[in-house]
């Protein structure tokens, strides 16, 4: 049985390997085609040895002995988010072909929804797939935020860092971490901010209308975040004062 479980151990980290080696394939062919510089290569090449080591590295530590359908997409998914993200890099110095950066954009867009479908219909859903999923959606909107923020400013930047600015005060404020209800205008709302801000990248609008885009994209997740932060801080005060209610009826019997 140990040489059944490191015989598919290894088998996992075989298809991460090979991920990284299709973000190498893709930077090369990003390169080649539009001739990009040292900027582009070297942040793509960073993701890419970024995406491995900690994808490993949750592998390993999760024990998964099958990557699974729903993984493969989200790999490929993130693929394309570092084609992305060595385009948005290289854009600092030159201007990569819209064209290219939108196709490659909407593509890790659509596929979005894909790997939870796959997870949910083949049983393979895990907390490591859903955690994969959000973090590879989550740099997605921060490296869109980067690049829309050159041309409106660095307030955009605020769309992209609102969810690991969530993030690091939960380290401050452990309530932040309870679980939230299931929520179909929480996930509307995150759904629409690659594609607003994909909208206000594309440059297909004039100077006011991709800042009301992007000034939308914020403001709905401003909404959405205020809502849930809210949601979390009245629900930490009931549970405290139930607590100490509790405590209290303990102490007089």
């Amino acid at each position: 049985m140990a040489l059944n479980n490191t015989y598919d151990a290894r088998l996992v980290q075989q298809e991460t390997a090979l991920g990284a080696g299709v973000q190498i394939l893709l930077l090369a062919l990003i390169g080649t085609a539009i001739g990009m510089g040292p900027a582009g290569w070297l942040t793509g090449l960073a993701f890419a040895l970024a995406t491995w080591a900690v994808l490993s590295r949750a592998l390993h530590r999760s024990r998964l002995r099958s990557f699974g359908a729903a993984n493969r997409v989200t790999l490929g998914r993130a693929t394309l988010v570092g084609g992305v993200t060595a385009l948005v890099a290289d854009s600092f110095q030159s201007s990569p072909p819209v064209s290219l950066f939108v196709g490659l954009t909407a593509v890790a867009l659509i596929l979005d929804g894909v790997d939870g479908k796959v997870a949910r219909r083949t049983g393979t859903s895990t907390a490591l797939g859903a955690r994969f999923d959000m973090e590879v959606d989550a740099f997605l909107i921060l490296v869109l935020s980067v690049y829309v923020s050159m041309e409106q400013g660095p307030w955009v930047l605020l769309i992209g860092g609102m969810r690991y600015v969530f993030v690091a005060a939960a380290r401050v404020w452990p309530w932040l971490t309870a679980a939230l209800p299931p929520s179909t205008a929480r996930k509307t709302v995150a759904a629409l901010q690659g594609v607003l801000l994909l909208v206000a990248g594309a440059d297909l609008l004039p100077y006011a209308g991709n800042f009301g885009v992007a000034a939308l994209a914020l403001g709905l997740l401003v909404w959405s975040f205020g809502r849930d932060v809210l949601w979390l801080y009245r629900t930490s005060r009931v549970e405290e004062t139930a607590a100490r209610r509790q405590v209290r009826e303990l102490v007089a019997s």
